[in-house]
């Protein structure tokens, strides 16, 4: 990238209310590794963090509107749509704001979403699939020259090929048992944890769900697997079928956010509608080859955080030299 075009060093407020908790030490972790690959460019990135639930928002908009009024950046960038709309209301300008598929789904949060998205400088998806209706539920609004697909890429130096026989020792796990794991809370039902419990049963396989992973022990969970399973409804973007291809780990998910181009053409995957009949016989085929991996890295290298990170940077370029020309 070439942030020196932008005459000088350009300073970058990051809003984001993904902050991670004992129930989810994992989440959040996309948004801090984009942040890093950002700063990799030069850019001085500042975070603005506050704790989800309903009763935060007001607080951080004060406290947001307090921080612009006694600080000049060159841009806000949020994550999340209510996130979003704190931001908004703090009268952050020039405005970014990423949408991450359960702020444009969700029956009350999704209206507000879009909504948001008339008002900001640019308005960006994770995916393309968030600008399209999906499961009766409208995307976000197109606007011309004023919305991008930026999403959040895994860690390559985290999420790396190991040996499956060391990842289970590494965590206490039975080395020849039938391991399919489900990477994401039980708790949140568009994840469907009930198909992932039936494929397990129907496959004579043990379920692993994540939820309360550390951040660094994820790697080890997903690499001690046969056999990633992602069940949803419905993702954003669907970090984590990215983050198994990259430990070259097969991947069964419905055809959701990015899955249906990361798993395309990936031979040992299985990307399709949820079927009990189809997706067990093809998770038994994977157990009964005892670990067998498949080819992921190069695809998965394509959504790298530092890849994405470079279009986010490409991103604030465009906004930032706009805003130079115009001399404001």
């Amino acid at each position: 990238m070439h942030t020196d075009t932008l005459h000088g060093v350009v300073r970058v407020l990051v809003v984001t209310n993904f902050e991670p908790d004992p129930a989810a030490p994992h989440r959040g972790r996309w948004v801090m590794d984009q942040v890093e690959g950002i700063r990799g460019h030069g850019v001085e990135v500042e975070l603005f963090t506050f704790p989800p639930g309903s009763s935060q928002y007001t607080p951080a908009t004060r406290r947001l509107r307090r921080l612009l009024a006694r600080e000049r950046f060159d841009l806000v960038h949020a994550h999340y749509g209510l996130a979003g709309w704190c931001a908004q209301l703090a009268g952050a300008k020039p405005l970014i704001v990423t949408f991450h598929g359960t702020d444009v789904r969700h029956p009350v949060v999704g209206p507000l979403s879009r909504r948001l998205a008339r008002r900001v400088r640019l308005v960006a998806g994770v995916s393309r699939s968030l600008f399209a209706p999906e499961a009766g539920r409208p995307g976000l609004p197109r606007r011309p020259g004023a919305d991008a697909v930026l999403p959040c890429g895994p860690d390559l130096g985290r999420f790396t090929p190991t040996d499956r026989a060391r990842a289970r020792q590494d965590l206490g796990l039975d080395p020849e048992a039938r391991l399919l794991f489900f990477p994401a809370d039980p708790a949140r039902a568009p994840k469907r944890h009930d198909r992932a419990a039936e494929l397990a049963a129907a496959s004579d396989a043990e379920l692993l769900s994540g939820g309360g992973i550390e951040p660094e022990r994820m790697p080890l969970w997903i690499n001690a697997a046969d056999a990633v399973v992602v069940t949803s409804e419905y993702e954003g973007f669907g970090l984590a079928c990215l983050e198994a291809l990259a430990c070259n780990v097969p991947v069964l998910s419905t055809p959701v956010g990015i899955a249906p181009f990361a798993l395309g053409g990936v031979d040992g995957c299985l990307v399709q509608e949820w079927d009990p009949a189809a997706w067990s016989a093809t998770a038994r085929r994977i157990l009964d080859a005892g670990g067998r991996r498949v080819d992921g890295v190069d695809r998965a290298a394509q959504f790298a955080a530092a890849r994405m990170a470079d279009r986010v940077v490409c991103a604030y370029e465009e906004i930032l030299g706009e805003n130079l020309e115009r001399g404001q």
